[in-house]
């Protein structure tokens, strides 16, 4: 027989879990009032492991941006809130989604506000979008709202789109660049080794052919070693990035990096601005929509500069004066966000803000591209030239002495 888990109130007044066996959800309704409960929510019993399964499961923007304008849509159409779920639940393509908007059906059978619902499943639905809808329910504009998530989730998963495009050839060629390097080490160097080895008795080797021939032979003997070297090293690195001051140090040198840097901050500048401005025209209070633009920035120099911001605001102050102190915001920047909050118009500046550094960031993240292909293909050619020279110029001596 099916398990239910409830939440009840007494006739006191108290709250009360836990869960019962009933042949459906109707009979577990039935098993709480006669035990005098009132039922707040009632759903079938997930065990932990599969709990632990589902909530960790991430949605891709392609289904979630179907999602909330297929919604949109339905409750403009006149269609009830719980009868567009149930048929986004059987529409959908995602078996993840497929079982998060079910839970969330019928959470909002049981009585919750879908805001309060979606909260309930932070790995699918972001803090912007809770509360916006949250701001869309209370206004009663969760239309408007729904459709400006779908367009705002989908402008975003573009502009990562692009950002991940670029980046591929560079990748690329640094893939092909350790391939190429490891290759020459292990067939191609120990083929000259014999003859190397009698002109190393003769102390005739330049440096460059000692150092590449050392190298070699760590590489060829020691490659378990040094493979778990390498993967001992990249744990404790990744460990120690996750931490605070990992995460501070290496987003201060990113921002900081020449040719990456600018990019990185123009678009962390953007993202902040549209979150902030999306959030600041639905109505959702500016310390809030603050404390979520900010998290969204992803890197901890920006965000503490944001953080600063929201306790001046919280003082009654303005928002450009922290900002244009922290040093981390260009100078025009921070004078559009200044003549906003002058103009009472902050959401619709931010938003402008949002659009001219997304195109500077495009531009920015093409002349980067642009430089580091010629720059890798050049680092590719000194690696070669570097091991033939080192091989070929002991035999080129030898041949002039000869």
């Amino acid at each position: 027989m099916p398990k239910f888990e409830y939440v009840a109130c007494e006739s006191s007044g108290q709250e009360v879990t836990g869960t019962l066996e009933a042949p459906s959800r109707g009979g577990a309704l039935s098993s709480l009032a006669n035990q005098q409960l009132f039922p707040i929510r009632v759903a079938p019993a997930e065990s932990a492991t599969q709990r632990s399964r589902w909530a960790r499961r991430r949605v891709s923007s392609r289904h979630l941006t179907m999602f909330y304008r297929q919604l949109a849509d339905l409750l403009r159409s006149g269609v009830p809130l719980l009868r567009s779920l149930n048929l986004l639940e059987r529409q959908t393509s995602s078996a993840t989604l497929k079982r998060v908007v079910q839970q969330v059906r019928e959470e909002v059978a049981d009585g919750a506000r879908l805001a309060e619902a979606l909260n309930r499943h932070p790995y699918v639905f972001s803090d912007l979008a809770v509360n916006m809808v949250r701001a869309g329910e209370e206004g009663s504009f969760l239309e408007d709202v729904l459709k400006r998530i779908a367009i705002f989730t989908e402008h975003q998963q573009d502009l990562k789109n692009r950002a991940y495009g670029a980046m591929i050839y560079p990748a690329f060629l640094m893939g092909a660049i350790t391939l190429i390097v490891a290759g020459m080490l292990v067939f191609f160097v120990p083929k000259f080794q014999p003859l190397l080895d009698r002109l190393s008795e003769q102390g005739e080797l330049p440096w460059p052919t000692i150092a590449l021939l050392a190298f070699s032979e760590v590489t060829q003997k020691y490659w378990p070693l040094v493979v778990v070297a390498i993967i001992l090293t990249g744990l404790a690195l990744s460990k120690w990035m996750k931490g605070e001051a990992g995460r501070q140090h290496i987003d201060t040198m990113v921002i900081r990096a020449i040719g990456i840097g600018p990019v990185v901050r123009s678009l962390a500048i953007a993202r902040f601005c549209r979150i902030l401005g999306t959030l600041l025209g639905n109505g959702v209070p500016i310390l809030r929509s603050l404390s979520i633009a900010k998290e969204a920035t992803a890197n901890t120099v920006l965000s503490r500069a944001i953080g600063a911001a929201a306790e001046n605001i919280s003082e009654g102050k303005s928002l450009a004066e922290p900002l244009a102190g922290s040093r981390q915001f260009p100078e025009e920047i921070v004078e559009m966000i200044a003549v906003g909050e002058e103009a009472n118009n902050l959401e619709q500046v931010l938003i402008d803000i949002a659009d001219g550094m997304e195109r500077r960031t495009n531009q920015l993240l093409d002349i980067f591209v642009r430089m580091l292909e010629p720059i890798l293909l050049t680092g590719m050619a000194g690696v070669v030239l570097f091991v033939v020279a080192a091989l070929l110029w002991p035999i080129m001596q030898t041949a002039s002495i000869l």
